[in-house]
C-alpha cells in the first residue's frame, strides 16, 4: 500500500500523464478559470499609513506596498559578503 505517501503521489502522477499528458495544466486552467477573487489584495485601496506615497504616489493599492516591502528585504548577499 502507498496511498497518501510520496510513493502513491508518484504513481498517481505518472498514472495520470499517461492517460492525458496535459492532466495538470488541464485542471490547473479549469481551477484559474473559476476563481473570481482576483489575486492578493486585488484592487484594494492602500490606507496611506505606509509611507509609500512618495514612490507610487496617492491612491496606490495594497499589493504594491506589499511587493515593494518584499523586495527590500532580499535575502541575497551582497556580492562582497561572503
Amino acid at each position: 500500500m502507498c496511498a497518501g505517501t510520496v510513493e502513491g503521489g508518484r504513481k498517481a502522477a505518472k498514472k495520470n500523464l499517461a492517460k492525458n499528458p496535459d492532466f495538470y495544466a488541464e485542471i490547473g486552467k479549469k481551477g484559474g478559470r473559476n476563481g473570481n477573487t482576483g489575486g492578493f489584495a486585488a484592487g484594494l485601496p492602500c490606507s496611506g499609513k505606509c509611507g509609500l506615497d512618495s514612490i507610487f504616489g496617492t491612491g496606490h493599492l495594497v499589493a504594491q506596498c506589499a511587493g515593494y516591502r518584499g523586495g527590500m528585504k532580499s535575502r541575497r548577499k551582497s556580492k562582497g559578503a561572503n
